[in-house]
């Protein structure tokens, strides 16, 4: 695996555990009536967003580059 590789894979692991957090969350929210917890799974998906943004930069930066 090369280096490219394994920052997408973790990449992609932050955001899919970004998300899934999120979404625990704000299900418990839903159950619990806890403002908090609305607020992390709020704050959550905004990283998981950022995290699909970070990855779209960093595919677009290496093709400029043109490494594969």
């Amino acid at each position: 695996m090369t280096l490219r590789t394994i920052h997408l894979l973790f990449v992609l692991v932050v955001m899919m555990s970004a998300d899934l957090f999120g979404a625990w969350a704000v299900h418990e929210h839903y159950l619990r009536g806890n403002f908090v917890l609305l607020l992390l799974g709020i704050f959550s998906f905004l990283a998981g967003f950022g995290a699909i943004a970070y990855g779209i930069w960093f595919v677009r930066k290496l093709y400029r580059a043109r490494i594969e």
